[in-house]
């Protein structure tokens, strides 16, 4: 990575990536990466688990199918609990297949229109405030718009009231990734409304439906849930309690793009606003991400920063830059529209295993 990304749960300085490559007899190739870290600190999946997954039981179940579709892998895997970001990692490659094979991008497969997706810049715990004020200012430069701070105890009301008197109109945004108590609402409260954040988001355990609807009735700013939201059922409970405001859709943690395309239709029939978050993805997983974000259910920022934000090379051929309007532009496709480094793929391959029909 260009630098360490640290967030309440820890620090990633290298990112070992996950990757599932489909090919037809034809010649197409369709690409999915999975999004698991390499420890069990965002999500109970790891690269570990995710690889011991989709050897044993993903791809094997897929080369057996006659003429596979989503609509087939979906269905056979159905009846497996959780597994959510191993099996998204074969979706996105099914759906990259799909859309190739109509002589479409993927926006288009899934009914996107936009050809740019307005995006943030998320920013991690800084050594110093003076050092996050700087960093903030960089981005700034570089046209975000949005910006989005790690926060945890300790590392909040400080920093964000430092980053608001630097740049008093600034659209901040903040992400505890479930760090903060229960009882801790009134000390959030607080500060996120005197320093005019715009959204808070997954302040309390995945599992506290109760607290995060008290944070955000009243609330001055919008209450987002990241890893409360897994399914339609969790969606479906959280709204029900009114425990969002807000909707952070990842890929991975909600098992593919089309659950995330379902999930944020749902928040809209309800008058809640969609957004795209990442997980420090390659070019591959960026790729996905801007299709699913440029679908009319998205229209907050997404968290979809340049490649250069994050990695000193990336796996595709022309890295995602920002553009005007704080955006990054929608790759026109077939498919999934970026072409893979294979020369830096095979460099940096550490293990692969083959499943052929």
């Amino acid at each position: 990575m260009v630098e360490p990304f640290e967030t309440s749960f820890g620090v990633e300085k290298k990112r070992r990536f996950l990757l599932v490559r489909l090919e037809t007899t034809d010649g197409l190739e369709g690409y999915g990466e999975c999004v698991a870290s390499t420890e069990p600190l965002y999500s109970s999946e790891t690269t570990a688990t995710a690889r011991e997954m989709l050897s044993r039981r993903f791809l094997p179940l897929l080369v057996r199918m006659r003429s596979p579709t989503l609509e087939k892998f979906s269905d056979a895997t159905d009846s497996y609990r959780g597994q959510r970001m191993a099996k998204a990692a074969v979706e996105t490659a099914l759906v990259d297949l799909a859309a190739q094979g109509e002589g479409v991008s993927v926006s288009r497969f899934l009914g996107g229109h936009r050809r740019r997706v307005e995006v943030g810049v998320s920013v991690g715990i800084q050594p110093t405030i003076p050092a996050l004020v700087r960093r903030v200012g960089r981005y700034l430069d570089d046209g975000y718009r949005r910006v989005k701070l790690k926060v945890r105890p300790g590392w909040d009301a400080a920093p964000v009231a430092a980053v608001r008197r630097a740049y008093p109109d600034l659209e901040l945004w903040v992400d505890a990734n479930q760090a903060y108590p229960t009882e801790a609402q009134k000390r959030i409260r607080v500060w996120a409304e005197k320093y005019r954040v715009s959204q808070v988001e997954q302040p309390f355990p995945e599992r506290a439906i109760r607290a995060h609807a008290e944070l955000a009735r009243g609330a001055r700013f919008r209450v987002c849930l990241d890893e409360s939201i897994i399914d339609r059922v969790s969606l479906d409970d959280a709204l029900a309690a009114g425990a969002l405001t807000s909707l952070n859709v990842k890929t991975g943690r909600v098992g593919g793009l089309e659950v995330g395309r379902a999930l944020a239709r749902r928040a809209a029939r309800a008058g809640v606003p969609s957004w795209v978050g990442g997980m420090l993805e390659s070019g591959i997983g960026r790729a996905h991400n801007v299709h699913l974000a440029s679908l009319p259910p998205f229209t907050l920022p997404a968290d979809l920063s340049a490649s250069e934000r994050y990695y000193r090379q990336d796996l595709i051929e022309r890295p995602f830059e920002l553009g005007p309007g704080s955006t990054l532009e929608v790759p026109a496709g077939p498919g999934l529209g970026v072409r893979v480094r294979e020369e830096t793929l095979r460099r940096a391959r550490r293990a692969s295993r083959t499943f052929r029909r």
